[in-house]
């Protein structure tokens, strides 16, 4: 029996009827992390030893009877940016190597009344900041359908894990897309929620007003299982949503028919791949024959929101990050004879060169003088990208479009243009701008035999009918089941 191969509600079912137990689950995808991840490099870090330890006791408590919990003996993968109680969170970052922290996330919590067992930390852009995980400083991650190619970005180790199986779930972080793309780049579901419906607190911050944790699974019901376990309020999130946001399980069983799923034509130009928009045009076909009513939308031009994106993104990020100083905790450089000399001994050691850039970048279009050309200009244009896209949902219940303009690109291709890697999210950064929910759904491969992923967009809270649309929409493509192989190097 292949239990690597199993979506993790088919692994729940299996533990609950003890076809096979918690630690046979947990001791088979540790095995395949062992065979497997060294060519990609999608952990950080494995917790065995916890793991089992974890397995068995949940396997003793469905022993006497007891409902451990909606992700019984379900392994997961936890993106490095979200943290877990005294094992290594970095960030992927030197500054941060050998932190431990000392509480659990929120979602960490969750999951572990819910049952999950932690697994490891997954590989990551350094602080999120990426498209790629290549600006990880411990090693790129690799894309598990072809070594040459990057899994995207950031949370390019959760990606990986899940598509190769190593892992049935995993978390990770989207500020820009940062769940999607990498999910559309390894051919794996992967769900962006509503901004406040899962608490942030816990994780480690870029751009406190964009990210937002998020789920990666090898179906749509996986992905549902886990944000209907994360979701809900947080008295400890100040940007916590009340009320609770969890989505029926029946909502994927009632189809699209009547659903108005509307396309941004006018965003499909120069620059889209050809087997992206062959994939876009089997979507479109596949939601029609079920019955939903497919017609155009039109939105403002993406690169507005690229352009406030790396803005605000750069202000936070700047603010955020002038915490690693090398006094309170991290990383710090020695032999500095001031504190001059500490700061930037420590931060020039401990941060990689794409965060040395945003940070830069952030500082400058915070500084006096710049504040109102460029930050307060960019927070305007946020407000009218949210008009646009409020404008759009009164017409369409959910938007169609691809996640990536492009399947993944080559190793080394983009790390001398950042405005090309930056331009790889141009379909991701709006959504995160208007605070709504999307989720990519592998739509097939490209004629290289890389994955492609649409993307579905809905209103804040709008999760239901995002993944009613999906359901369907990852049925008709008959795209479950598609898995690489482990390949050699």
């Amino acid at each position: 029996m292949n239990l690597c191969g199993m979506s993790a509600h088919a692994l729940r079912d299996g533990i609950a009827a003890r076809r096979f137990s918690a630690e046979d689950v947990v001791r088979a995808f540790l095995d395949r992390i062992a065979a497997h991840d060294g060519r990609v490099h999608a952990f950080l870090e494995v917790h065995d030893t916890e793991a089992i330890a974890e397995a068995r006791r949940l396997d003793e408590e469905i022993a006497r009877g007891s409902e451990p919990g909606p992700l019984a003996g379900i392994p997961i993968a936890v993106k490095d940016n979200i943290c877990v109680r005294g094992r290594g969170t970095s960030c992927a970052s030197r500054i941060l190597s050998g932190y431990a922290p000392p509480y659990d996330a929120t979602v960490i919590e969750k999951l572990r009344a819910a049952g999950a067992v932690v697994l490891g930390k997954t590989n990551m852009d350094e602080f999120a900041m990426g498209s790629s995980t290549e600006n990880s400083g411990f090693g790129a991650t690799r894309n598990p359908w072809s070594l040459e190619h990057v899994p995207g970005g950031s949370s390019g180790g959760s990606a990986a894990a899940v598509a190769l199986g190593l892992a049935p779930v995993a978390l990770g972080s989207d500020t820009g897309g940062s769940v999607r793309q990498p999910g559309a780049f390894c051919g794996v579901a992967a769900m962006k929620p509503t901004y406040g419906t899962v608490s942030r607190r816990g994780l480690i911050a870029f751009a406190s007003s964009l990210d937002q944790i998020g789920p990666l699974g090898r179906d749509v019901q996986d992905c549902l299982n886990l944000y209907n376990v994360l979701c809900g309020p947080d008295p400890r999130d100040a940007t916590s949503a009340p009320g609770g946001h969890e989505v029926p399980e029946g909502a994927l069983l009632q189809g699209v028919r009547g659903l108005r799923v509307g396309v941004p034509w006018d965003w499909l130009g120069e620059g889209l791949h050809a087997d992206v928009e062959a994939a876009l045009g089997r979507s479109v076909e596949a939601l029609r024959q079920a019955g939903a009513l497919v017609g155009e939308v039109s939105l403002l031009d993406p690169s507005y929101a690229i352009a406030a994106y790396y803005i605000i993104a750069t202000a936070e990020a700047s603010a955020n990050l002038a915490r690693y100083d090398g006094v309170r905790y991290g990383a710090s450089a020695r032999g500095a004879e001031d504190p001059a000399g500490l700061y930037t001994g420590t931060r020039s050691e401990g941060f990689g060169a794409e965060v040395r850039r945003r940070i830069v970048l952030g500082t400058y279009v915070l500084s006096a003088g710049y504040y109102d050309a460029y930050y307060l200009r960019a927070q305007k244009a946020r407000r009218l990208i949210r008009d646009d896209f409020e404008r759009a949902f009164a017409m369409a219940d959910v938007l169609l479009l691809p996640t990536a303009p492009t399947p993944a690109f080559r190793i080394g291709e983009k790390t001398g243009d950042p405005l090309a890697m930056y331009l790889s999210d141009i379909f991701t950064v709006p959504l995160n701008l208007y605070a709504g929910c999307g989720i990519n759904v592998p739509a097939g491969l490209s004629a290289d035999e890389l994955p492609i992923g649409m993307q579905l967009l809905a209103p804040r809270f709008g999760e239901a009918a995002l993944f009613r649309a999906a359901q369907c929409l990852e049925s008709r493509l008959g795209t479950l089941g598609l898995a690489p192989e482990p390949a050699e190097t």
